[in-house]
């Protein structure tokens, strides 16, 4: 339960962020993915498996990624090689690529939970008509990678969004890319968000050859 601020016991409880890592979250390297995996696939984690891969694949905030329903990944009986939501923070719709591997994790979730394209993708654990609630998914982040040998203070939900669009980043250069399938209004957002500085727009101008 919550605090009123006028509580005296509201007044001897620390600050939430009080000795917590609150800056920009470090995405996962490929051999990190890959021993969060073999983790989830070692503990039989069907869910966690594609809750995980989902939030790499589709580079959406933790509130937008809890609240997918079955119907936004789903066409017939078939995982969608595309789809798209509305994101909460800004309204705009984003599209978001879902990758062979990813399409069978996500299947062989679906088939176990059951239910209707109108439910949610990852019920709550408490109330299954409601959606997973973004404190769990950050939780079973916290799991994950401690579970791997990460500090969970370097990292979080942001992490999961943020590792594919870094990697696309590092690999083409190409923010305007990352900046549309972030779903950010403005590019600028993008920058901040990759941590471009001057050493690798400096490092893009060098390997360019006129």
């Amino acid at each position: 339960m919550g605090h009123s601020k006028f509580d005296d016991a509201s007044r001897e409880r620390a600050a939430w962020n009080a000795g917590k890592h609150v800056g920009t979250k470090r995405p996962l390297t490929q051999k990190q993915i890959w021993a969060i995996r073999f983790f989830l696939d070692r503990e039989r984690r069907i869910r966690d498996r594609a809750l995980f891969d989902l939030a790499i694949d589709s580079k959406l905030r933790g509130c937008d990624l809890v609240k997918i329903r079955i119907r936004d990944v789903v066409a017939g009986p078939e995982i969608r090689a595309r789809a798209i939501v509305v994101q909460q923070k800004t309204g705009r719709p984003v599209q978001f690529e879902i990758t062979s591997d990813v399409r069978a994790s996500m299947l062989a979730w679906l088939e176990r939970r059951g239910g209707t394209v109108e439910d949610y993708a990852f019920p709550s654990r408490i109330d299954h008509a409601h959606h997973m609630s973004t404190r769990q998914y950050a939780r079973l982040v916290d799991e994950w990678v401690t579970a791997i040998g990460l500090r969970q203070e370097e990292y979080g939900t942001h992490s999961l969004r943020r590792t594919k669009a870094s990697m696309i980043y590092k690999a083409t250069g190409n923010i305007r890319a990352i900046q549309i399938l972030l779903g950010h209004s403005k590019i600028e957002n993008t920058v901040r968000y990759l941590g471009v500085d001057v050493e690798d727009a400096l490092l893009l101008a060098e390997q360019t050859e006129i």
